[in-house]
């Protein structure tokens, strides 16, 4: 990787740069529903209920926890909560940025332009965009390419934005099933799994797996 010179680096938000942090709120709007046996299943299956519920057109990020929050409930037949996606969404508003984002972060902006490819709307991005401590290029979002990833229109909504191919990003975030599997079935060949312990490790989408974003800066030779 330190003789490629990517034209943009892209990146994934939530998760990825911001640190997501849903299970506070999530056990509040839960109460005593569910037993401590329990919590770990069912916070795995409201995380897939958020993927499932992204398939198909864009509609707003909150009523998109609110629908895959009402669901997991009902399978799991407990009562969920008419303010879900409003309390669920403001706790996003409030994530800050990964400890070990800003300051590897910078440095890459000095080098490269940044690009944000985010699963969310644009008022989300208004705030958690100013977080992370660098510039960036554009802030690319799902309301604007009027689909979530991992739909592939989100990702040609970038290159046809950017006016660029896949040969021309580094890509990086921290899930799998969003990002990894859409981007390589594209023709992204310069893949980074910043591993934050979302999703399985499946190594056949040919990405480069790391643990910080110093590990890219180095990789690069820009650290």
């Amino acid at each position: 990787m330190t003789e490629f010179r990517p034209k943009y680096i892209s990146f994934d938000c939530y998760g990825t740069l911001i640190d997501w942090q849903l299970t506070p709120v999530t056990r509040e709007l839960v109460g005593d529903q569910l037993s401590e046996e329990q919590w770990p299943t069912f916070l795995a299956r409201f995380s897939k209920y958020r993927y499932d519920q992204v398939m198909g057109t864009y509609y707003p990020y909150r009523q998109v926890l609110q629908d895959a929050f009402d669901r997991v409930c009902a399978r799991w037949d407990i009562k969920s909560s008419p303010d879900a996606g409003e309390r669920l969404g403001e706790a996003v508003l409030n994530f800050g940025a990964h400890d070990d984002v800003p300051k590897p972060l910078a440095t890459m902006a000095e080098h490269f332009p940044l690009v944000i490819l985010s699963n969310a709307d644009n008022a989300f991005l208004e705030v958690s965009a100013a977080k992370l401590g660098a510039p960036f290029h554009a802030v690319l979002t799902a309301e604007q390419a009027g689909v979530y990833k991992p739909r592939f229109q989100a990702f040609e909504y970038m290159m046809d934005t950017l006016n660029a191919s896949p040969a021309d990003f580094l890509h990086i975030a921290s899930h799998t099933l969003y990002d990894m599997v859409p981007a390589y079935h594209l023709g992204f060949s310069n893949l980074v799994l910043l591993d934050r312990g979302f999703d399985p490790l499946v190594p056949v989408y040919d990405y480069t797996k790391v643990d910080s974003l110093d590990e890219v800066n180095k990789l690069l030779g820009i650290a």
